[in-house]
């Protein structure tokens, strides 16, 4: 749900290495929980995160497939790894590392998301970045955003195979 009313300023959130940003949301990605610096460099209240999609702070710049990656992980009760760049309520943005884990009840059962952020290293991001373009020119390729999506998947996984590696795995190594 990216805000089309709210552009990207190119600006960058500034925020420290011991910063940890914290979410939780429900089965369907509403935001249950936001700590202070998830508020901070989102620039929303706590009343208007509370029950809206985590989407909210998508930017338009990431690749669609992450999330979908993401997803299928995390509903798989697997946790994932991931670099992100969030837009916060003015358009300024954030990258983040995130560790997304799934919340399972007593008996096993998914019952919402857990994500924690830290600031990733800038070296890492100048390697990510050239990939996140590509997938992204893929999605855009195609009249259709589910094709677009699901074809940029598709040359991520194909990239991951062609590595022998899962998505962890390649984010720990750059």
């Amino acid at each position: 749900m990216s805000r089309p009313d709210i552009k990207p300023t190119g600006i960058e959130c500034p925020y420290t290495e011991d910063e940890l940003i914290v979410s939780k949301t429900d089965l369907k990605g509403r935001i249950t929980y936001a700590n202070e610096v998830f508020l901070r460099l989102a620039k929303y209240p706590l009343e208007e995160v509370i029950g809206a999609p985590h989407s909210l702070i998508r930017h338009p710049d990431m690749p669609r497939c992450v999330f979908k990656l993401l997803w299928d992980t995390i509903q798989a009760k697997k946790e994932l790894f991931a670099y992100i760049v969030n837009m916060a309520r003015d358009g300024d943005h954030y990258w983040v590392f995130a560790h997304v884990t799934p919340t399972l009840d007593t008996n096993q059962n998914v019952i919402g998301f857990h994500s924690n952020r830290r600031k990733p290293d800038s070296e890492q991001l100048e390697k990510i970045k050239p990939l996140y373009r590509q997938l992204l020119a893929e999605e855009n390729r195609h009249d259709s955003r589910k094709d677009g999506m699901l074809r940029s998947f598709d040359m991520l996984t194909a990239m991951l195979a062609e590595k022998g590696v899962e998505y962890d795995e390649f984010v720990f190594a750059i």
